[in-house]
């Protein structure tokens, strides 16, 4: 049996240095409470250049996130239900607040035998998930964080940071906002990009009509009613590989200008897992993940869920391979650049006016656009520690169908370079990664699960 690379030390609760104003609630929107039953997990890993003292460079991160949580009162909080002022801690009928306190949030500390290099070389998602604590919601869920910090120093140089934190209270975008707030705060003493508490944005303009053949809100009014039925795939026979696309090699890919470096990507790996799915000139259920920030008129530093879950529609059959590729980034395209702030809009006040449960993609394999979370200011801790690799993990509405995240590459690698984690179940990862269509784009494997493919 194969020791344990990865030792727990402790774990702690770190408080913000300011008192939070108490019993303040903190309510969510719509797109929140549909993600509830979900939760995500950032790893980042630097290299170092500079010899420390074992648990030096973790007490100095301690430190900091303390005040980092000045700002994150709903990170320090605790969920509760409540209504008309009285908390209903124990009715499932009621929805979710944050309730103000100076609760805090949980640290783990741990130490890894090797070096970051090292570990990069060989780790495999198991193993990688170490690097980042989660814990189930307690019975008494009042006490239990909704966010949860680990630090690894790794024995012969180099740091991981995990976190991990609640759907509920905060997208992909959010989680990694909060980090680089973080590092801000620990290189300059100052948090250039700090978070906003608001509500979602009402409509501009009353009495609107809703769309019709709104294809966004389709498919949440079909994911919603879905009964949560467990996938014949669980997590542990899902196996992570991760790629990247080098710039001059996505630019070869790229035929029409107008074309996202996102969608020629998504559209790759839909052709090629629904190869893997056993699928002949034609193309398995999919839906985009994406950020509507933008089209909402929010700033990037809007703290909650502002990502939604938008199916592709396929038509129908090709009847050559040779344009399978071709017609699926088109079928992509067409669902990214239709969709508009009426759409989404149309969407919310659905949502704010239904009895929802959470949205549920069944089968659909999930493709998350992250890919505008640049890294070209560098999120840094300490100048000598040097971002070196970030994996992403959402454990949301996905079933057997798989999932997509395509994140920025670190600098250095172009502007259109890119980084993709494809997780899917093991037979199928092991006909994706040799599938020929994938191959002529020459991608670079940089992490894959060594010992299941």
């Amino acid at each position: 049996m194969e020791e344990d690379r990865v030792r727990f030390i402790c774990k702690r609760t770190v408080v913000s240095t300011r008192s939070m104003e108490p019993g303040r609630l903190y309510r969510f929107s719509v797109l929140d409470h549909v993600m509830e039953p979900n939760h995500i997990r950032l790893v980042y890993y630097y290299r170092s250049s500079k010899t420390r003292e074992p648990g030096e460079i973790t007490k100095k991160l301690r430190e900091s996130l303390a005040y980092a949580l000045n700002c994150y009162p709903i990170v320090t909080g605790r969920l509760v239900k409540e209504i008309d002022g009285t908390e209903e801690k124990d009715d499932v009928n009621r929805q979710w607040k944050v309730k103000s306190n100076d609760a805090g949030m949980r640290m783990v500390e741990a130490r890894a035998t090797g070096s970051v290099e090292e570990w990069l070389r060989s780790v495999n998602r198991e193993e990688e998930l170490k690097l980042v604590h989660w814990e189930d919601m307690y019975h008494l869920h009042y006490y239990w964080s909704t966010f949860c910090v680990q630090v690894t120093e790794f024995e012969s140089g180099g740091l991981a940071i995990g976190l991990s934190c609640s759907h509920l209270l905060a997208d992909p975008v959010c989680a990694m906002m909060f980090i680089r707030a973080w590092a801000d705060l620990t290189l300059s003493r100052s948090m250039m990009a700090p978070p906003l508490f608001h509500p979602l944005p009402p409509r501009r303009l009353a009495n609107h009509k809703l769309i019709s053949n709104n294809q966004l809100l389709s498919h949440y009014i079909k994911s919603c009613s879905l009964t949560a039925s467990p996938s014949n795939v669980t997590e542990d026979h899902m196996v992570t590989v991760t790629f990247l696309f080098p710039d001059p090699l996505i630019r070869a890919g790229e035929n029409e200008p107008r074309i996202s470096t996102f969608e020629i990507l998504a559209g790759l790996f839909w052709v090629c897992v629904s190869r893997a799915k056993g699928k002949r000139n034609e193309l398995m259920d999919m839906s985009l993940c994406l950020d509507v920030r933008k089209l909402l008129r929010l700033d990037q530093g809007y703290f909650g869920n502002c990502m939604v879950y938008h199916k592709v529609p396929y038509s129908k059959p090709v009847k050559t391979k040779d344009k399978l590729l071709f017609h699926a980034v088109q079928e992509i395209e067409n669902i990214t650049k239709k969709l508009d702030y009426d759409t989404v809009m149309d969407l919310i006040e659905w949502l704010s006016s239904s009895n929802n449960g959470a949205i549920s993609n069944g089968s659909d394999l999930v493709c998350t656009n992250l890919e505008n979370m640049s890294h070209s200011r560098p999120m840094m801790f300490e100048e000598d520690l040097v971002l070196s690799h970030l994996s992403c993990y959402v454990k949301g509405p996905v079933a057997g169908g798989g999932q997509v995240i395509v994140l920025p590459s670190l600098p250095g690698n172009g502007p259109m370079s890119r980084v993709v984690m494809v997780s899917l179940p093991q037979r199928e990862m092991v006909k994706v990664v040799e599938d020929e269509l994938l191959l002529s784009f020459s991608p670079v494997v940089i992490m894959e699960n060594t010992e299941q493919i």
